[in-house]
């Protein structure tokens, strides 16, 4: 078993529910209906994860993670609600500033896989103190950067680079964005995270300045980044900081990330164009929002999605597709961008079409800073052969 769950929630139907759920993930399982007996049953079981829901009838979320500090409770707590996202959010910042590990956030109705990704993050149990382990590895500096180039395709040359976080840690190994990303959004770490990223990247590119490389680089941001109106402050500051123009910067963030608060989002992007900062709209087609984010936002860029463009050489519609997006870039005066280029088939179909710029596995796999001067070597001689 991978530990002990107790779910604290009035609703035996979603009780159940969530208990068939930590089942499946390897958890034994308790449900409590009535919060009064939840002191007695932590003592009793020492459970490893608690399930609580925020709005009971005797009483309230709120005073049970009173309850459960006191009680020095050291469990992995899931809070989960129907109430609005806001409120979850403040209990979760309450939870954490009364020292309990507040490992994520859910709002009902949940899906079965959604809870299942939270409850299998078993990141979340490795740390060696109070903090959360993600937070650890922020603050100790074991988030860092590989970097996959980006060409131009009409003269082959590299001009920029996408910047990927990656988790050095201690028990697991490299750990990829997509284990501790969302760990970082449902545990109010995405605005650390993304600090640590712009840092380090912006180190990096200062120092390739230095050297006389000039590179654009794409970071990615969460829907949650732009939650909090000093974002474009910070991420001046660290600007500032390391003498990096706004200009050699890029924001990526997908269509569905914009949409999460359309009247902030816009806010927050438009500022960043005003101060120079390029955006970036990635995994564009893939939503119905597509062309309604293209006349709302200021993007810059439009990053067609790889599903297409890996097929873009074998599929007929997958062509069309790209050719319909690439033409709609340009007719927008936007770059166009096609991600995911695995085969020569494919990087020479999209030079036809007429996209602006590629990335892929066939141009250069993600790297070190330190081999991209020896990967661009090779690259142009390849590009010259």
């Amino acid at each position: 078993m991978t530990g002990r769950l107790i779910v604290v929630d009035d609703d035996p139907a979603f009780a159940t529910f969530v208990a068939k759920v930590a089942k499946s993930c390897g958890f034994a399982s308790r449900e409590i209906h009535d919060a009064a007996t939840l002191p007695s049953l932590i003592a009793e079981w020492s459970p490893t994860y608690i399930v609580l829901d925020l709005n009971l009838p005797k009483t309230d979320g709120i005073e049970i993670l009173r309850s459960l500090a006191e009680q020095n409770c050291k469990a992995n707590i899931l809070i989960i609600s129907g109430s609005d996202d806001k409120v979850i959010g403040a209990a979760r910042k309450l939870g954490l500033e009364r020292g309990l590990n507040i490992v994520g956030i859910a709002q009902k109705p949940v899906r079965a896989n959604d809870l299942a990704k939270i409850l299998t993050t078993d990141i979340v149990s490795l740390g060696t103190d109070s903090r959360p382990p993600l937070q650890q590895a922020i603050e100790a500096g074991d988030i860092f950067l590989v970097y996959q180039p980006k060409i131009d395709f009409a003269s082959g040359a590299m001009i920029g680079v996408e910047a990927l976080a990656r988790w050095r840690h201690r028990h697991r190994g490299i750990v990829m964005p997509a284990d501790f990303v969302h760990l970082a959004e449902t545990t109010g770490l995405i605005d650390r995270l993304t600090e640590a990223v712009v840092d380090v990247g912006m180190a990096q590119q200062s120092a390739w300045n230095k050297q006389g490389i000039d590179l654009n680089m794409a970071i990615n941001l969460s829907a949650k980044n732009l939650h909090h109106l000093d974002f474009v402050e910070n991420i001046d500051a660290a600007c500032k900081r390391h003498g990096v123009s706004p200009g050699s910067i890029t924001f990526e963030l997908t269509e569905s990330a914009a949409m999460d608060d359309a009247t902030q989002g816009l806010d927050i992007l438009t500022r960043l164009r005003l101060k120079g900062y390029h955006l970036s709209i990635d995994d564009f087609g893939t939503s119905y929002s597509s062309l309604v984010q293209l006349q709302r936002l200021p993007f810059s860029e439009l990053k067609i999605d790889r599903s297409f463009v890996a097929e873009c050489a074998n599929s007929k519609d997958a062509h069309a597709i790209v050719t319909t997006i690439s033409g709609l870039a340009k007719n927008l005066g936007l770059k166009s961008v096609a991600e995911g280029i695995e085969c020569e088939a494919c990087y020479l179909k999209l030079i036809d079409i007429g996209c602006d710029i590629g990335q892929g596995y066939f141009i250069g796999r993600p790297m070190p800073a330190s081999e991209l001067p020896r990967w661009a070597s090779a690259w142009k001689k390849r590009k010259c052969a």
